[in-house]
């Protein structure tokens, strides 16, 4: 993107002043080499999402922004129901509650590369990955909607996870307001036999060595230190999260003319946050954010297993899980006055500062963990909140590098054989039950992490406190 068409608060800070039918300012938090790398997309969808009714002070991108469906990947808006404010399905995304969750191993380095090989075969057989993808898990009709109902709870109380699990999961494993009714019976269906399930596309779990730290208090309270061993787990909602996306997107579509809603943009269908559809799609996108949580949790479960198999001295307990691609009904702080929000992240993470209610005891001196995957062959980071993200972004952050080419454009330029063959050169092993996904998620084909990781460092989104490089990578 041309930077002359911004003007430039600071060195991670551009602005677009209100134009047209905006009703608020854009705001880009990036420097400006990721500012130019931008496609012009961003700064279309970013602005008209300023467009929307009832948004609060600003639309936002992510430094890890590009460009999506209705929203940008990596954007950010909160829209107040009470001054007719909209909720739109195109600003939460497909993959409801995509995340991450990351997993101490109790060990180091020297104690798991020996084992690298055995560990790499024990989870990917354990864990089921690809398009498509099946488990060995079968819910019922009455068991799908307790899974909607209730989450990550609903899976420990089947027996996978421990009750520590859950103060270490957003919303305490389980998203309130889920409404299985408004779930329709064929996005049940495809989720029926998904859970504990990868998926494919970027999602992945992997085995990563601490290699650096930026932040020792931090990480000491992260419980993190350089050559431990972790375990990160990225999915999301399957099927399920898909479905629930197209058919609400279909319907907003037809609702946002009847309340006199004149689209910017058809992918930005949205409807009134108190009308009948947008209270059926929190409803929906509730229980699919429960359903991605539960689907995680059966993963940890199932990477527990597979681990001890191989590292019976491993304990793998739960440092953080967090979501992207969600609505939150949040208070936030507005002209000094505290205003419950509804706050659309697409491709976005929340990221609480230190003393948030929200966060566990342990945390509270220090913040959220933030957690910004790599791309299978690139460094991962564990960021933490800050108390001035609230005031940039709602305490919002990035959430990963950000395609910086199309899959179809990445399997013309690599091939999934040699990309293994020369990961594995570089002591990363990959396992993947398609060689044509390794090559549509090839590093190549992503933004430079640590630019965007250090972006939103600098801008004060969130705080690097630890990087971390993949040992082993599953991918979908």
């Amino acid at each position: 993107m041309d930077l002359n068409r911004f003007t430039q608060i600071d060195e991670t800070t551009w602005r677009i002043e209100p134009r047209g039918a905006m009703r608020v300012p854009a705001i880009i938090y990036a420097d400006a080499g990721l500012v130019q790398a931008m496609d012009a997309k961003v700064e279309e969808q970013i602005t008209n999402v300023a467009c929307l009714p009832g948004i609060v002070e600003a639309a936002y991108a992510m430094p890890d922004a590009h460009w999506g469906y209705g929203f940008p990947i990596g954007g950010v808006a909160a829209f107040d129901a009470a001054a007719g404010g909209v909720i739109s399905a195109g600003g939460v995304g497909f993959d409801i509650s995509c995340g991450v969750r990351t997993l101490h191993t109790g060990l180091q380095y020297s104690d798991v590369a020996p084992h690298a090989e055995a560990l790499a075969e024990a989870l990917f057989y354990r864990i089921p990955a690809g398009l498509g993808s099946t488990g060995h898990i079968h819910l019922t009709g009455s068991e799908m909607d307790a899974m909607l109902a209730g989450g990550a709870r609903w899976a420990l109380q089947r027996g996978w996870g421990r009750e520590a699990d859950l103060e270490r999961i957003e919303e305490g494993g389980c998203m309130a307001g889920a409404d299985p009714a408004a779930v329709s019976d064929h996005a049940k269906k495809r989720q029926q036999n998904e859970m504990g399930t990868l998926g494919s596309g970027n999602h992945y779990l992997e085995v990563q060595r601490v290699t650096t730290i930026y932040d020792a208090t931090i990480a000491a309270a992260f419980g993190l230190a350089v050559d431990d061993v972790v375990i990160s787990i990225h999915c999301g909602s399957r099927g399920l999260g898909h479905q629930i996306g197209t058919e609400f997107l279909r319907r907003m579509a037809i609702a946002a003319p009847q309340y006199g809603i004149d689209l910017p943009d058809r992918e930005l269908a949205c409807a009134p946050i108190d009308s009948p559809v947008g209270q059926d799609y929190l409803g929906a996108m509730r229980a699919g954010i429960n359903c991605a949580l539960a689907n995680r949790q059966i993963i940890t479960h199932l990477t527990r297993a597979a681990v001890a198999d191989i590292l019976p001295a491993a304990d793998l307990s739960l440092l953080y899980d967090v979501s992207h691609n969600t609505c939150k009904l949040e208070t936030h702080e507005i002209d000094g006055q505290p205003r419950e929000l509804y706050v659309h992240r697409k491709g976005a993470t929340r990221a609480w500062g230190p003393g948030h209610p929200g966060l566990p005891e342990a945390l509270h001196p220090v913040g959220q963990p933030v957690i910004i995957g790599g791309s299978m062959g690139t460094c991962s980071y564990l960021l933490c909140g800050t108390s001035e993200s609230e005031r940039l972004a709602f305490s919002s952050a990035c959430h990963g590098a950000g395609r910086a080419m199309s899959r179809r454009q990445a399997t013309r330029q690599w091939h999934g054989r040699q990309l293994v063959d020369e990961l594995r050169a570089r002591g990363i092993i990959i396992r993947s039950p398609t060689l044509r996904g390794v090559a549509e998620e090839a590093p190549g084909a992503y933004k430079d992490v640590t630019a965007v990781v250090d972006a939103a460092d600098t801008a004060g989104l969130a705080r690097k406190v630890a990087r971390v490089e993949p040992m082993v990578c599953v991918k979908g």
